[in-house]
């Protein structure tokens, strides 16, 4: 891969980006936006900053060590017990989670599609998987990274204009961010929200993706400086999408009579673009399903190859299998489902409980210094990673304790 240029500099972050930037997003986000409006910006707001937090001590961890989070996970934890736990954690959360997760995403693909073709979702959901096997199994980076940024480009047009059009009142928006509130029913959707930004599956896929665009032979504080910006400029273009389509669902939906369901989805595109916002919207929900369809697999084996020792490279026979096998799980559970929107929903929710476990283990991995040497977490980095921790936990324990009727 070309490491001379402007071009260098940029890829992975835009990787992590299309992965966060799918059916999941564009669903809780709508959501968020049609049943709360504005006041649930400060979740997104959070969101952002904990997924610049954790990616960047990902993509740290992978450019000083070369080797992904699961394979730090393995090295760390030398008690036998402790290991095969990691190790187990690894396998059944990220591995079987992004069986689930991946239904999701090709369940909110094969939707876009059914919105404009008579076609059924089971076999849109087919042919989708069959198109992400492909893109898969050809196990060269650069097609796949090509084909994501392209995708990513087309979802950003679509909301980030339609944004634009409908002109939402700044002063709202500017309240929902600065004034943190739990609206009565909102809870679900908050984790939700930071789940479908926080994907913890990006901090293996991260960690993994930048020993592909940034080589040893690089210098690591300068491949560190362009990873940082890349991060940076790439999550926060991720999230610009993500505040254009809750700001556009808020506008069309929230007190305004119109019913919130996936056929009615394509609405808040309609101030822009007329009787074309149907076929539009389905673009846009298509590229994202796809290109999380693509990335969660990814993921997926980044971090059960890893954990078990296998070769952990796109070409490698087991990294193939574990790909092929997420995807057609996600595949049959997606041609099968009979309620997308809850289920891409689910995976969202499931994925914000998850989070404070693998943040936890990767601020203990980035304070290795025997790993790291002069790259270990400093103060401020532990303690922003504490805070996302501390926030992650609280929404998950008000939650719990929500459904045992103590709050």
């Amino acid at each position: 891969m070309a490491t001379n240029g402007f071009l260098r500099k940029f890829g992975p972050g835009l990787l992590v980006t299309a992965a966060f930037i799918g059916p999941g997003t564009i669903t809780t986000a709508s959501s968020a936006g049609a049943h709360f409006g504005f006041a649930l910006l400060w979740a997104l707001l959070f969101s952002l900053f904990a997924t610049i937090v954790l990616q960047e001590m990902a993509a740290r961890l992978g450019l000083v060590t070369r080797a992904g989070l699961a394979e730090a996970l393995r090295s760390y934890f030398h008690s036998p017990i402790l290991g095969r736990a990691a190790v187990l954690l690894v396998v059944a959360a990220v591995g079987f989670g992004n069986a689930a997760y991946e239904a999701g995403n090709i369940a909110g693909a094969a939707l876009a599609l059914a919105l404009v073709s008579p076609a059924g979702n089971g076999l849109w959901a087919v042919v989708i998987g069959l198109a992400a096997a492909a893109l898969l199994y050809s196990g060269r980076y650069r097609v796949l990274e090509s084909a994501l940024i392209v995708l990513v480009l087309l979802m950003s047009a679509v909301f980030l204009l339609t944004a634009w059009k409908v002109a939402p009142a700044p002063a709202a928006m500017l309240e929902g961010m600065l004034k943190p509130t739990l609206p009565p029913g909102s809870i679900m959707t908050v984790i939700a929200l930071v789940g479908t930004t926080v994907v913890p599956y990006n901090l293996f896929l991260h960690a993994n993706a930048v020993r592909e665009k940034w080589p040893a032979s690089l210098p690591t504080g300068q491949a560190l400086r362009e990873a940082r910006w890349d991060t940076g400029l790439s999550i926060g273009v991720g999230g610009l999408i993500t505040l254009a389509i809750l700001s556009t669902a808020a506008v069309a939906f929230f007190g305004t009579g119109a019913a919130y369901t996936s056929e009615s989805l394509a609405l808040q595109l309609e101030p822009l673009l007329g009787t074309w916002a149907r076929y539009v919207f389905a673009a846009g929900l298509f590229a994202g399903g796809l290109t999380s369809a693509i990335t969660a697999p990814l993921a997926a084996a980044f971090a059960v190859c890893g954990a078990l020792g296998w070769r952990n490279e796109l070409n490698a026979t087991g990294f193939r299998l574990v790909c092929l096998l997420v995807l057609a799980t996600g595949t049959a559970f997606a041609a099968f489902g009979s309620k997308p929107l809850a289920a891409i929903l689910f995976a969202q929710v499931a994925n914000g409980f998850l989070l404070p476990i693998v943040a936890v283990f990767l601020l203990v991995v980035m304070n290795q210094r025997k790993l790291l040497g002069e790259f270990t977490n400093g103060p401020l980095a532990n303690l922003l990673g504490a805070l996302v921790v501390a926030v992650a936990f609280g929404l998950g324990a008000v939650k719990l304790l929500g459904v045992a009727g103590l709050v």
